[in-house]
């Protein structure tokens, strides 16, 4: 049954997109984002059926932690232990097996993202962008699910290019024909430079695959964790240094990021949601999936300069926040730092930072999500998303929408109790407490510099706040709106909004899954 479900995870959402495009264009216009709800909805029931049972007691596949420094390789988490496993020949002249498997390190990202699509088809019910074409925007989404939720389950590395590379076309094309109705050539310059970057970090990648396969002889993950690359230097080095260039295009980290900000900036509302709550983490748990076990001697070398880059993304994406006049930029650039703390708990290669790392990947789709939604739904009001022609005092005119606003910033830059709290706190003890090998001394002066761009965050979201929520209503004239927060908004926006509570409550909902601690 559980082997079904995974293959009904992929298959089911491209099949649907096919059944919408074969249908009349009027007839599936009409019923397109209803078939969407219902059959990603379906899928995110499977998702989460998949993961109870995998963390039923039986489940071989929880992680215990296993470092060895000194001439050994080093056995890091992140080594494939499947609890579901599908592996048949696809390519055999090329050694490349159709291999899946899903284990607790990648099965809430793909309920994650089954989530997300879920709640991007419900708010496309009533909420769908000028251009129209529903139809071919929802048939894409589930061509992306189908894509990262793939990603997250490949078990050869030429399959996970392969599921990689799926999801680009279509985002590609969410953001050029659905992207900003009021700035064509901006959408289009946006879309352009997304898809050149990512083809170019993919690039990169596969290099670092095919040194891999050269070196060892396959592709297959799980005999590659089982056995790791040895050595810090030559082939096992480059492959690294590749493959770890390639990911950080995707999470994106400085200075690679350049893509990030005009494609949120431009894309719909949707494809903000989407490329920010799932697509982002690719990179992340690529280099979680692939660098630590397959290569642990060669991650040990490059660790420092990987800390470094990601410290410098925290510090770049917060003073880049400070300088927003754009809400939906200013939430982008959030994101280059956020994702700065995941590419630093990665580096330290200690069991807390790769716990806070895995945790702040999660917990940066929910409340990041909801934070896209939130602009998409002010900037469908106001008919833009700069601050400045939106003004202030919109406690006055939306109290709803600016409430729930204030709540997603305070999740986000890492308020107690909400979600966005733990995985910073662990990636900042795991560089306090890095890996034997790694130069202790080092880490800790990224730490507190980290530390400093976890306050620059709690200043840019609190400016945010006072900028567009607080303010005299008489010198900012509340807009006539029919409606605050709409039903369709209120179904797509609680899932989110208890996600953050409850994961900010009982962290060890996730923690104890993975008993890297």
């Amino acid at each position: 049954m559980s082997e079904s479900l995974l293959i009904a995870l992929i298959a089911v959402p491209t099949l649907t997109a096919v059944v919408l495009w074969a249908l009349p264009v009027v007839t599936a216009d009409r019923i397109a984002a209803v078939v969407g709800t219902i059959v990603s909805g379906v899928l995110l029931v499977a998702s989460f059926v998949l993961w109870w049972d995998m963390r039923r007691p039986h489940c071989p596949c929880t992680y215990t932690l296993g470092l060895s420094a000194g001439p050994q390789p080093r056995t890091l988490p992140g080594k494939l232990q499947p609890y579901v496993d599908i592996n048949v020949p696809w390519i055999p002249s090329l050694d490349v097996r159709f291999h899946l498997a899903v284990d607790t390190i990648s099965i809430p990202l793909i309920a994650l993202t089954t989530l997300l699509v879920f709640l991007c088809c419900v708010y496309s019910l009533k909420i769908t962008p000028r251009i129209g074409r529903t139809r071919s925007l929802i048939a894409l989404l589930l061509v992306i699910e189908t894509g990262v939720i793939g990603t997250f389950a490949a078990s050869d590395l030429v399959l996970f290019f392969v599921f990689f590379e799926i999801v680009l076309i279509p985002m590609w094309l969410v953001i050029d024909i659905w992207g900003d109705d009021h700035d064509r050539a901006g959408r289009r310059r946006a879309a352009t430079t997304f898809i050149l970057m990512t083809v170019f970090g993919s690039a990169l990648m596969l290099l670092g695959f095919l040194l891999i396969h050269r070196h060892a002889g396959t592709f297959d993950l799980v005999f590659l964790g089982q056995h790791p690359i040895k050595g810090g230097h030559g082939v096992p080095l480059a492959a690294a240094i590749l493959i770890a260039v390639g990911l950080a295009v995707k999470m994106p980290l400085w200075p690679l990021h350049i893509w990030l900000p005009d494609a949120h900036a431009k894309a719909p509302t949707v494809g903000s949601v989407l490329l920010a709550g799932v697509l982002l983490k690719l990179g992340s748990y690529g280099m979680i999936r692939i660098l630590l076990p397959v290569l642990p001697d060669a991650t040990a070398t490059i660790a420092p300069y990987l800390a470094g880059f990601s410290v410098v993304a925290i510090i770049a994406g917060s003073l880049a926040c400070l300088a927003q006049t754009d809400v939906k930029r200013l939430i982008a650039y959030s994101s280059v730092g956020h994702m700065g703390f995941i590419g630093l708990g990665i580096a330290t290669m200690s069991p807390e930072g790769l716990n806070g790392a895995l945790y702040a990947n999660l917990a940066h789709g929910i409340i990041t999500g909801l934070l896209f939604f939130l602009a998409g739904a002010i900037k469908d009001r106001h008919d833009t998303s700069d601050l400045r022609a939106i003004g202030r005092a919109l406690y006055a005119r939306l109290p709803r929408i600016s409430g729930l606003l204030t709540y997603a910033c305070l999740a986000s830059l890492g308020l107690p109790g909400l979600a966005g709290f733990w995985g910073e706190m662990l990636v900042l003890l795991g560089a306090y407490h890095p890996a034997d090998w790694l130069p202790r001394a080092t880490f800790i002066v990224l730490m507190v510099i980290a530390g400093l761009g976890a306050v620059l965050t709690a200043a840019y979201f609190l400016r945010l706040i006072r900028d567009l929520c607080q303010g005299d209503p008489a010198e900012n004239p509340p807009a006539a709106f029919a409606v605050d927060l709409s039903r369709i908004e209120f179904v797509t926006f609680a899932p989110l909004v208890v996600l953050t509570v409850f994961l900010g409550l009982w962290p060890f909902t996730l923690l104890n899954q993975w008993t890297f601690l």
